[in-house]
């Protein structure tokens, strides 16, 4: 009776062991989460031979060209600046394209064919740049594709038969009211959700909440990269939509970005808006993580938080 009774209780308490073990095991083996990809959007090449960009150690970063640049002096010396240094930097440039900075000419929608024309020649400069952006914040209405969703995405189309291999990000939104619906539509022209989508989620972040994110992320199947986002400074550019604006603010608000990044594992890259602050006494935009003395705000320490807490 003894014997009988001992052996059962010794197989149990040895099969909980292994399944203990077991369980341990996958937990273990089981992959953690891959943390998103950090940059930093910046149009001023001076960046690059800042000490504490240099100290974060990335090399991903984001700039916005008119998708007609090539054509104008200025607007190519300056790009052409800010490619040099990148490359010479090592960084990846994410080149994105938006409306035309060519005096009278900024709600000039292009045909397909003009923008495809145009994407070839920057191709051509610029044969090193693997990952693209179709077009700057699409779906405002400083945008001339506010109202044509069909278009942009007939552009990012071009953008994929005149690049192969490249990383392009096929339509990029600020998390605003239109958000859904414009993707949608998008998504309907191009034959499916399941591309890069890029997002601008300053709403979210600069309110602490997760509305526009979470929308993004239902409405559409693909990865997610945040293409801007940050925590607001200062901001003089009469937006009717308001938000706290200060250092401190900032930091808290570029704190809750990485939260908002942990809402999904396809949101795959994050890019901080911006390096430094535009020169001059009241700046438009204002959302820096150093200050014009190059100087680190509190938002610098905070992306030093997290990008310690990706590397462990």
């Amino acid at each position: 009776m003894l014997t009988t009774l001992a052996a059962p209780t010794y197989t149990v308490a040895r099969l909980r062991a292994v399944l203990a073990i077991a369980v341990a095991t996958l937990v273990l083996a089981a992959p953690a989460k891959a943390a998103p990809l950090v940059g930093i959007g910046e149009q001023n090449p001076s960046m690059f031979t800042d000490a504490r960009w240099r100290a974060l150690g990335l090399k991903d970063v984001r700039v916005i060209a008119g998708y007609d640049a090539l054509h104008s002096g200025w607007q190519r010396a300056e790009l052409d600046a800010y490619m040099a240094a990148a490359q010479g930097a090592g960084a990846r440039v994410l080149l994105g394209f938006g409306h035309s900075r060519i005096e009278g000419r900024e709600d000039h929608l292009p045909s397909v064919a003009t923008f495809a024309r145009e994407f070839r020649a920057f191709r051509a400069r610029y044969p090193w740049v693997k990952d693209y952006l179709t077009w700057n914040e699409a779906n405002i209405c400083g945008q001339p594709t506010c109202k044509n969703p069909e278009r942009a995405a007939r552009f990012y189309l071009s953008i994929r038969r005149h690049c192969k291999g490249c990383r392009i990000v096929a339509a990029d939104v600020l998390d605003g009211s239109r958000l859904v619906s414009w993707v949608r539509r998008f998504a309907h022209t191009v034959g499916t959700t399941k591309v890069i989508w890029g997002l601008h989620n300053y709403i979210d972040a600069n309110r602490f909440r997760t509305r526009g994110t979470k929308s993004l992320l239902r409405a559409v199947k693909g990865d997610v990269w945040f293409t801007e986002t940050g925590g607001i400074v200062e901001r003089n550019n009469g937006s009717p939509i308001q938000f706290p604006e200060s250092t401190a603010h900032a930091a808290k608000a570029t704190d809750w970005v990485f939260k908002l990044a942990g809402l999904s594992p396809r949101v795959r890259r994050v890019y901080l808006y911006h390096w430094s602050p535009p020169p001059g006494p009241v700046p438009t935009w204002d959302s820096a993580l150093v200050d014009s003395r190059d100087r680190p705000r509190p938002a610098y320490g905070v992306l030093q938080k997290w990008l310690v807490r990706f590397r462990q």
